[in-house]
């Protein structure tokens, strides 16, 4: 009896001590990292990223995992630590890349990469940090593109700062500036308290709010002393932003901004994005009502600002964006109407083909959208030296097929909405037309005054 039970405590003193060696090199392997064959086992069963037309994105060849277009799409990709994602794709979608699985993503590789090079040449030539472009395909909400810069190559990752994986387009919160008027007029006009032809007073300021609180708006733009609603967006007047929802409902109002996706989360399963902010409802009040009628005081993503106005492209319906193919999308609703959006349409494509017709448009081609110059609130205050610029539009403006939206931050040249982020939408749009090959439609379209 006493040998059995020494016989016994033998063998559970054998037990323990494999359990304890394999703990140790677990945790050996976590410390300082699986060895090259097992490695090697792992990331060549991992699955590849690619393109709905069939271009490779990510793949593994051997014991490495090779990124074969180099920075194009890099933020969106992210990277591999040695057996998993660490950021991007490769990290939101771990467990199935490393089962094997392929991941169909929606990115279109020839606007993604006229997306890259435009905004590339932008940044460096207006001096400014760092920017972002988005296009989604109007009818489907598809993730075209979802451009960056500076650029990150996942090939070369190791010794880079988190600054240059990061994918601002997805995750960087800016204030919209004036492209929000598009949308808020559309939902004034939705709601009968304006209409195109309205005419207001409009000084070049004017004081909003209370005797006891209150502020003055202001006008960056010369422009006529009575203007109607289609004006005010090609004159990007604050003062005639206020005139138009100074009878509307803060709850009315709020409501369209939540619809359009702002202060929301983005519906893209897995991937990381931020939601941007709305202050809240029990906090507005007739200051907080009009700085949010011209974007201020309120704060997006490049993403949610291209969705929001893929909503006007889209007959007023807004549609979640989708970035993997197979994933369930959540159904669209209606934020205003096929008849309203379509007037607003109109009202946009004036605001390039009587505003800034060489800073956005194209001649023979019907382009549509808004400018904003928002300042960067910086230790508690706007900065009077750092401004995002922004444009925010679609194309073909009567039967829109993309919707673009771009952000560039910190530019010290000409960092005005039109001078800069309108551009890159138009030489952005201007690639994708010559992929369609389709011929101009409209006669060449004038000159105007420039807007903010």
């Amino acid at each position: 009896m006493e040998l059995k039970i020494r016989l016994r405590s033998r063998v559970m003193q054998v037990v323990a001590l494999v359990a304890f060696c394999t703990l140790v090199w677990a945790y050996a392997q976590l410390e300082w990292g699986l060895p090259q064959g097992v490695r090697r086992a792992v990331l060549q069963v991992r699955g590849s990223i690619v393109t709905e037309d069939g271009s490779v994105l990510a793949r593994t060849v051997g014991d490495r995992r090779v990124y074969p277009n180099g920075p194009l799409a890099g933020q969106l990709l992210g990277m591999m630590g040695d057996t998993s994602g660490l950021e991007g794709l490769e990290s939101a979608y771990d467990s199935r890349l490393s089962a094997g699985q392929n991941l169909t993503v929606t990115i279109d590789p020839s606007t993604q990469a006229a997306a890259e090079g435009v905004l590339k040449a932008a940044v460096l030539e207006h001096q400014a940090e760092y920017g972002s472009v988005v296009a989604i395909e109007t009818k489907t909400g598809k993730i075209l593109a979802s451009a960056n810069y500076p650029a990150f190559d996942p090939n070369t990752w190791k010794g880079q700062s988190a600054a240059v994986w990061r994918n601002r387009a997805f995750l960087d919160r800016f204030e919209p500036g004036s492209t929000i008027k598009g949308l808020v007029v559309a939902a004034a006009i939705q709601d009968g308290l304006t209409t195109p032809t309205t005419l207001y007073s409009t000084p070049m300021a004017r004081w909003v709010g209370t005797r006891r609180i209150g502020t003055t708006i202001h006008d960056a733009v010369a422009h006529p002393s009575t203007l109607t609603t289609k004006q005010i967006l090609r004159y990007s007047s604050n003062v005639g932003m206020s005139h138009v929802v100074e009878n509307f409902p803060n709850p009315k109002l709020y409501g369209y901004l939540t619809q359009y996706g702002f202060g929301q989360d983005v519906a893209l399963p897995t991937v990381r994005t931020a939601s941007g902010t709305l202050q809240p409802l029990h906090n507005w009040d007739t200051v907080v009502r009009t700085t949010n009628a011209f974007g201020q005081g309120m704060s997006a993503t490049t993403l949610q600002l291209a969705a929001a106005y893929n909503t006007l492209a889209n007959g007023g319906l807004y549609i979640s964006p989708r970035l993997v193919i197979g994933e369930a999308q959540p159904p669209a609703h209606e934020v205003i109407s096929a008849q309203t959006a379509r007037t607003t349409r109109e009202l946009l494509h004036a605001v390039i083909s009587e505003g800034i017709p060489q800073a956005a448009g194209i001649k023979g081609y019907a382009l549509a959208g808004k400018t904003g110059t928002a300042q960067v609130v910086i230790a508690g205050r706007y900065s009077d030296t750092v401004y995002d610029s922004v444009f925010a539009g679609f194309f073909p403006s009567d039967q829109p097929r993309v919707t673009l939206a771009v952000m560039v931050h910190g530019a010290k040249e000409r960092y005005h909405g039109s001078m800069l982020a309108a551009p890159i939408y138009r030489d952005v749009a201007a690639a994708i037309l010559s992929r369609w090959a389709e011929p101009p439609e409209h006669p060449p379209e004038t000159e105007a005054p420039v807007q903010p």
